[in-house]
């Protein structure tokens, strides 16, 4: 790995990057007619090769497919079905890719497109492949640039918004800081285009469900995410000891005055005690199969005690889930309260939940697990906790 950049926050904070991903949103690359900006590409490949010039490793996560591809097609407007939008972002890509090759040749920067959809991190295989493709572009000084492969991805494998996508690739390779450039400076304690009387917030050490509450829903025309997605993506970063950054694309050198320390966007503070391994990917990597209902009783035993989910704690479970599959915990509210390796299918909790662990064992059988989830396979994600 390069020798790095020590770089200094608002705070006392100091974090040596060695290896940045920077996730760049629709908005900067568009311009009002929502069509590519060439300017506003060629100054972000000036900066990410400014960036490289540090020794800094680079991972690119690019929007801006579907926007060329509207373009190259002369349609009138972002179409809305799934077809026309895969098809969009298929011919954009080609266009894409040419400009950042393009730009990035002018600096002596040779680029490699990597395509993921969430099977990439679902299935280890897969992951592991696709994180030593990234880790040997890196070792030949390529910058690889990261999309979703909307031509191909189904809707249940589309991630949907290049924000969690980024966030899981900051991840996969083990990135010290992940730079989300968006078309507002930073988080508010309100939608800034909607409220005036919304304040910034420049730090964040911890996202809570009431910091989430606050964020408002997306403004971005032209793109998919908004902070909603920004704060899913920091926690999912955050939690694993990649600390996160969302400012403004289009501000003057962002990525140099951010590596300068200069205070600019929202920073949110990597976790000390991070989610490894495993764990994190039954918390951010995995697709849900199902979900288990829980009463108050079983949320205190999982949140304050930190113990395994039982069948008495069981008030309802949905969707099709078998043993090994991933499910959502949630209370009686709805709330989600905690992901899981479940160990039995739907029907047999079905004839087990509710009932005390020897009634559950007579009906299963003694050697099968007598928890419903084990501790050694469950995250907590309400506030205060996992």
């Amino acid at each position: 790995m390069s020798s790095g950049k020590t770089m200094e926050l608002g705070s006392s904070r100091k974090i040596s990057v060695r290896r940045l991903v920077v996730k760049v949103g629709t908005y900067t690359l568009v311009d009002r007619s929502g069509r590519l900006d060439r300017g506003q590409l060629r100054d972000l490949v000036d900066q990410v090769a400014g960036v490289r010039r540090r020794d800094i490793d680079v991972v690119l996560v690019s929007s801006g497919a579907i926007a060329a591809g509207v373009e190259l097609l002369g349609l009138p407007e972002r179409p809305k079905d799934i077809p026309s939008l895969q098809a969009a972002s298929s011919v954009g890509q080609g266009l894409l890719l040419h400009l950042y090759t393009d730009y990035f040749s002018r600096h002596g920067i040779l680029v490699g497109q990597v395509l993921l959809t969430q099977y990439d991190f679902f299935h280890r295989r897969q992951y592991l492949n696709a994180r030593n493709t990234f880790l040997r572009l890196m070792e030949q000084k390529v910058v690889p640039v990261v999309n979703e492969n909307d031509a191909v991805a189904t809707e249940e494998i589309r991630f949907g918004d290049n924000d969690r996508l980024a966030a899981l690739v900051s991840v996969m390779v083990g990135a010290d800081l992940l730079v989300m450039l968006s078309d507002i400076p930073g988080l508010y304690t309100a939608d800034p285009k909607r409220d005036p009387k919304a304040e910034f917030i420049p730090e964040v050490e911890r996202i809570t469900e009431s910091l989430i509450q606050k964020a408002g829903g997306s403004c971005e025309e032209h793109s998919s995410g908004g902070m909603i997605t920004k704060l899913e993506a920091a926690r999912m970063a955050t939690s694993y000891g990649v600390g996160m950054i969302v400012a403004h694309g289009k501000e003057e050198r962002v990525l140099e005055r951010i590596l300068e320390g200069e205070v600019i966007g929202t920073y949110f503070h990597a976790r000390k005690k991070r989610i490894k391994g495993q764990k994190h990917w039954i918390a951010f990597g995995s697709r849900p199969r199902g979900c288990v209902v829980v009463d108050e009783g079983a949320r205190e035993a999982l949140v304050k005690r930190g113990k395994s989910l039982l069948p008495a704690g069981v008030l309802e479970c949905r969707g099709d889930f078998a043993p090994g599959d991933p499910v959502e915990v949630r209370d009686p509210s709805g709330k989600l309260v905690a992901k899981g390796i479940i160990s039995c299918s739907r029907e047999e909790l079905e004839e087990i939940k509710g009932l005390r662990t020897d009634q559950a064992a007579r009906i299963l059988g003694e050697d099968r697990d007598e928890e419903v989830i084990h501790r050694d396979y469950l995250v907590v994600l309400v506030e205060g906790e996992d």
